[in-house]
Order: C-alpha cells, then structure tokens, then sequence
C-alpha cells in the first residue's frame, strides 16, 4: 500500500480510490493512522479548499415518527423520553434561524421525524422556506423523509439550497437497524433529490454494530450518488432504543472513519455531525485534520452539541477559515 502515490492521485484529481484499497488502508496499524490523516488533510486542502462550512438544524417536528428506526429516540415504537411535538410555528424557525446566522452559520436545514411529508406538511414547509428566505440570507436545507418526485420538485422550485436525506447504513446492514422501509426507498429518494436540481446530502451512522467492510460499503454506495455534504454520524446511544446498550466506537476508529471517507469522496463537504463530541472528545481536532471540512453548529435533533465558541475557536487554533457566503 503506497500511501503517496494514492495521495497524489487524489489530490490531483485522478482514478478515485478503490474499494481493495479503502479495505487496506483501514487495516493500517494504529502507528501508521497519522500519516493517514495528514493523507487525507492534504486531499481536503487539494479537492475541495480550505474553508469550513457551519450549519445549524432545527427539529421542527419531533417525535411521534412511525419508523422503526433502532438508533433513533423519535420512534413511537420506542419507549424514549421523547415525546412527540407539532411543527414549529414559523415565527420560532425564523428566530432560531437568524440566531445561527449570527454564529457564522450558512445553511438552516429544516428537519422533521417523518417517513415523508403529507400535503399539510408540505405546505407548512414551503411556508417556512419562503420565510426564511425573505427574513435570512441563509441558505434553507430540509429533510423531511422519503419524497415523492412531486415534492422534490416542489422544494427545489421553492429555492431548498441542499436535501439531507441519509443512507444511514451499508445495503447490506440496513436491514438489522430498520424494517418499515428499505434501503432502496432511501436510495431512491436520494437521486431523486439530485434529478429535481437540489444538492444532496447523505450520509450514516457509524457505531451501530456494522463490521468495518460495511463501513467502507457505505462510503462508495455515497459516493456512487454524488452527494454535495456528507454528514459522518457516530451512534449517541439513545435510552429506550435497541440501540440503547450499545458500547462507543472508540475515537481514534471514528477519525480513521473521517479520513477514509475524505480520500472516498475526495471534494465533497464532510461534516462530522452526531455524537462527535461524546466520541471524539479530545480529539474533535484531529477529526477535522483528518479531512472534515464542515460542522453542525449548535444542538442536534435531541441531543445536546457544545457551545459555538468552543468550535469557532478550535477552527481559529488549527487556521481553518469560516466559509462565508458571497456578498
């Protein structure tokens, strides 16, 4: 395994890296995961800049979701703390959403616990975007579920900048975390996203139980969608769900993770997102060495983030500019 000549091929924009060798550098020994890292960095700064994208998100509907989703605390199937609430009104969404603008963030991302939006939803978002949009100068993300081609081309009409809607697993592991819909259903809506002009945003959970080959399965069933943003989630285990016992996926396996997924997907935006901070801890840096270009700002969906200070100072002590929007 030649690690240089990988390097200088992807940050030259040459063959992209294969699944043999995505397997190899996995099975790197831990003494050898720095020069992984600095590998993967360099590939960042080549392919896609050195800017560091912030976004924020808001649960406007929680709870109650009908899915069965193991890793997911918005289950009604689950007896979790969480309990279902109704959409946000849009007076909230606009003051949380300038709140943000004021941190530095550039995109809002929309979010709701549902297979996929009905009519009143659908209206209620649309509402939302277009309020947003008069009252912001953020770019609005929404993911909202499995869409019909109806809906996206709703949303992309009505200016959603990027659709979050992720993969979460490998094919071939999707099944062991949720059985009311199929990887296929996700996938689908995934391209649909991007046939309607949206920017897509996909991405998975690692932690869940699934073996490293699934892992790097995932990465190239992203990549073969070409999504914009990638969001890198680590499992939170969450009280009440399946996936409530489960043990953490130790630090320095979650940064590999974030460095294979750069050299996997060498320009795309990849934003460590759930359960960084009580995976990575101390090494919340060092993920972003690792290839990350990008971070969620703020809290998560039901769960706690850190404080926007801490982040912005730890991108000002590794020299990592805020990306701005253009004036």
């Amino acid at each position: 395994m030649n690690l240089p000549d990988i390097e200088s091929r992807l940050a030259g924009g040459g063959e992209p890296l294969t699944f043999d060798e995505a397997l190899a550098l996995a099975e790197l020994p831990t003494e050898e995961l720095p020069a992984l890292i600095a590998a993967a960095h360099r590939v960042r700064l080549a392919r896609a800049g050195p800017g560091v994208e912030l976004e924020s998100i808001i649960s406007a509907k929680t709870g109650g979701c009908a899915e069965d989703c193991a890793f997911c605390s918005q289950s009604r199937h689950w007896p979790s703390p969480v309990r279902p609430e109704p959409f946000l009104d849009v007076v909230a969404l606009i003051d949380a959403a300038r709140r943000s603008e004021q941190l530095g963030a550039t995109e809002f991302c929309i979010v709701l616990a549902v297979r996929g939006p009905d009519d009143k939803i659908m209206r209620q978002t649309l509402e939302a975007v277009e309020a947003l949009h008069e009252a912001t100068r953020l770019r609005v993300a929404c993911s909202l579920g499995i869409l019909t081609p109806d809906q996206a081309g709703a949303l992309a009409a009505a200016g959603v900048h990027r659709y979050n809607h992720n993969l979460e697993a490998a094919r071939s592991f999707f099944p062991q975390i949720v059985s009311t819909h199929s990887w296929e259903e996700r996938h689908q809506t995934c391209r649909m996203v991007r046939e309607a002009g949206m920017e897509l945003c996909s991405g998975g959970i690692m932690g869940m139980g699934e073996s490293m080959r699934q892992r790097i399965e995932l990465a190239f069933e992203l990549a073969e969608l070409g999504p914009r943003e990638v969001p890198i989630n680590f499992l939170n285990p969450r009280p009440g769900t399946p996936l409530g016992g489960a043990g953490l996926l130790p630090a320095l396996e979650a940064v590999r993770m974030i460095a294979l997924f750069r050299l996997v997907m060498p320009a795309a935006v990849l934003r460590p997102a759930g359960g960084r901070e009580l995976i990575l801890r101390d090494l919340q840096a060092l993920g972003m060495l690792a290839g990350a270009n990008a971070l969620i700002v703020g809290n998560y969906l039901t769960t706690l983030g850190r404080s926007v200070a801490d982040d912005l100072r730890m991108l000002a002590d590794l020299g990592m500019p805020v990306a701005r929007l253009a004036p």
